[in-house]
């Protein structure tokens, strides 16, 4: 949004604020209608309640005794779009009435005058953003008789009135939210004259939505529109638990509403409930009915061996099937049969677990287990340590790799039930052909026909190997053991170190900043954990060595798990918000102490600090009571308007650190090194 002015102006040629009447007079008895006008220049632009980037205007009012007040009513708003085609706010241009109702106390003296007072403020932005305030007043005789419509702005006054939004009976609205996605369903709305449906849009009023994201509009089949939005994420639903905004045609829209002649605009104001069954069948793809779905489950379920989240245990079955060529045809199918009830046990586990966690109240889908950052990190551990014994780091022997043979066969059994069982977790993240569906029906379904959906999918999903085993023909097909075997274990190693990559991303996107380089950290010691174990711990290693192995082993064990085991986030934490011009100046005219820290995720110093000042928990609990509003300027990437403000400062690096105290205009700057007391010295003037 620009660089922004940081002092207020009273006199502003980009924004002229005036006070108006709807009439010529004050009606004894009677509210009064005047209004908030705003003339913008071209290009410029003030916001709307919930402004987005910005903040709304305000008015104060200074009345004569025993008048009220009503609060600003707000017009429809536009969206503000930046040079660059981005959406920074909701708010206005041109010219703009914002009305407010007045009421004067009983027993006003006709043929008296009063005069009305009121300092407006609001946020007007172009290219710069400028807070801007300026007094304004009204002095209005008062008449016992019918008071005029004012001549110069009651007409004006008249039509804001009318294009306020309206609360419309008529209309049929429902909401409804799944993880970060809020859908709102509507019908009934006006169409064009040509009989169709216009743009429409939905401005949030709240942060239930983000305001700055695109929506997707549907028109069902019965004429609905359906509105697929945004929440944001890690903002919590309203405590309301309702859906609060406005509906507005676009403006080009040539809408049939012959009683206003205005683009229309409706307010929403409707309960957010959970997803429910009762949404899905709104899903065309959805199949009709139980005897339906299982054959999509089914094949769903075979294809999921072909799915980049399955393909890591594709080497572990395939060594299953070339180390048990030539062995008791008997062996070879128990093994199918104990890999099979792996995969099965673990699909009724899940279900099992859906079904209680359902009748709780929870909305869960396929893969929810996934969402526990606990469950991410154990599984991309035992991910890397697969990986790193694959890669020949370490041996753990062919009871846990699933290979059974030899003397080894008999804890080969329990290796292919793990082997179920592990295929069976790394497949919760993948969808496929066929499954979707399957899986969308199974997630609503009773409980035991819900059971009945999982076990197909099982069913599908062993069937090769279950196969292999029954059929040992097949298993001739494959190439004898022999030296290939080791290049091709220690290739497939690769995979399961993409999918502990992958569940790394996925542990970012949980934990913060800091907690995710804990994760990593953690992973390396458990990598170091392993490394010990393979170097000391072989077979036929002297009884010291072993222990040496198996002891630090251990210990780098627990270590690791305990500094990369993501945690909750504590009810003390700071929430960051992300720095602008704009922001620090919203935050200066609301008289709010700040925080700014110019950072980089490849500065090794400015992550020293973050953990030396805000671990402290008195800092913590000092910003806490002073309200200070914490802003990080990430310069981990160039950014040209953070290189502009450390310039302004005749600074070229990072870390750079600005404390704002309230009601101070110009911050000041800190040293690159910190401590506690040093920032907390700086808010308090010492």
């Amino acid at each position: 949004m620009g660089l922004l002015a940081l002092s207020h102006l009273t006199t502003h040629a980009q924004v002229k604020a005036s006070l108006v009447a709807a009439t010529v007079a004050v009606e004894a008895g009677h509210p009064l209608t005047v209004a908030l006008k705003l003339e913008h220049q071209a290009g410029w632009h003030t916001y709307w309640i919930n402004a987005g980037t910005g903040y709304p205007t305000t008015l104060t009012w200074t009345l004569p005794a025993g008048w009220t007040a009503s609060e600003l009513r707000w017009p429809a708003p536009k969206t503000i779009v930046d040079a660059t085609g981005h959406v920074t706010g909701q708010g206005y241009d041109g010219v703009v009435y914002l009305p407010v109702t007045l009421t004067p106390p009983a027993g006003l003296a006709a043929g008296s005058s009063v005069t009305l007072q009121a300092q407006a403020a609001w946020l007007m932005c172009h290219d710069t953003c400028v807070p801007g305030e300026s007094p304004v007043a009204l002095t209005l005789p008062v008449s016992v008789a019918n008071a005029e419509p004012d001549p110069v702005h009651g007409a004006s006054i008249a039509r804001s009135l009318a294009a306020l939004p309206v609360i419309d009976q008529n209309l049929k609205v429902s909401a409804t939210f799944s993880g970060e996605t809020v859908t709102l369903r509507v019908s009934g709305l006006p169409r064009s004259k040509e009989g169709e449906a216009p743009a429409w849009w939905f401005f949030p009023q709240d942060e239930t939505v983000a305001y700055d994201q695109p929506q997707v509009l549907k028109i069902e089949t019965d004429g609905t529109l359906a509105f697929t939005l945004v929440h944001p994420a890690g903002t919590a639903l309203p405590a309301s638990g309702r859906l609060l905004g406005v509906l507005r045609a676009s403006a080009s829209a040539r809408v049939d509403d012959s009683a206003a002649k205005q683009v229309p605009a409706f307010q929403i104001d409707v309960p957010l409930t959970p997803a429910t069954a009762a949404a899905t069948q709104h899903t065309a793809a959805a199949p009709a009915g139980l005897l339906a779905t299982l054959p999509l489950a089914f094949i769903g379920g075979l294809i999921l061996n072909l799915m980049p989240c399955v393909f890591p245990v594709l080497g572990l079955k395939i060594m299953g099937f070339v180390n048990q060529a030539g062995a008791d045809r008997k062996k070879i199918t128990l093994h199918g049969l104990t890999f099979t009830a792996g995969v099965l046990s673990s699909f009724w586990t899940l279900a099992a677990a859906l079904a209680v966690l359902r009748a709780g109240g929870g909305e869960l889908g396929w893969g929810f287990q996934l969402q526990s950052p606990p469950f991410v990190f154990g599984l991309a551990a035992v991910m890397l340590v697969f990986a790193l014994s694959m890669s020949g780091v370490c041996e753990f022997g062919g009871s846990v790799m699933g290979a059974g043979a030899g003397l080894q066969m008999q804890s080969g059994y329990r290796g292919s039930f793990f082997t179920g069982v592990l295929a069976t977790v790394v497949a919760t993240p993948c969808s496929a052909p066929f499954l979707a569906p399957a899986l969308g029906v199974a997630l609503v379904m009773p409980m035991v026909q819900a059971f009945m959906v999982f076990t197909t999918i099982a069913i599908g999903l062993s069937t090769p190997y279950l196969l292999l085993s029954v059929f040992p023909q097949a298993v001739r097909l494959l190439p004898r053991p022999g030296a290939w075997m080791e290049t091709f274990k220690q290739a497939m190693a690769f995979p399961l170190y993409a999918t502990a990559g992958y569940l790394i991303w996925v542990l970012s996107a949980q934990t913060s900043e800091s907690g995710s380089l804990m994760v990593i950290f953690g992973l390396t010691l458990i990598a170091m954990a392993t490394w010990l174990y393979g170097r000391y711990a072989t077979p036929g290693a002297k009884p010291l060595a072993r222990r040496i192995g198996v002891f630090g082993g251990l210990l780098l064990l627990g270590a690791g798990v305990f500094l990369g085991w993501p945690r909750a986030k504590s009810a003390g934490d700071l929430e960051w918000e992300t720095w602008s011009p704009a922001r620090v100046a919203e935050l200066q005219a609301a008289g709010k102490p700040v925080y700014v820290d110019f950072t980089a995720r490849w500065c090794a110093t400015c992550q020293a600090n973050k953990k030396v000042v805000f671990g402290s928990a008195e800092v913590r609990r000092r910003f806490k009571e002073l309200g200070v509003v914490i802003l990080r300027g990430d310069w981990t990437n160039r950014d040209a308007l953070i290189t502009a403000e450390l310039a302004r400062w005749n600074r070229s690096a990072v870390p750079f650190n600005l404390v704002y105290r309230a009601g101070v205009t110009e911050p000041l700057p800190l040293p690159e090194l910190l401590t506690p007391g040093m920032v907390l010295n700086a808010f308090e003037g010492q």
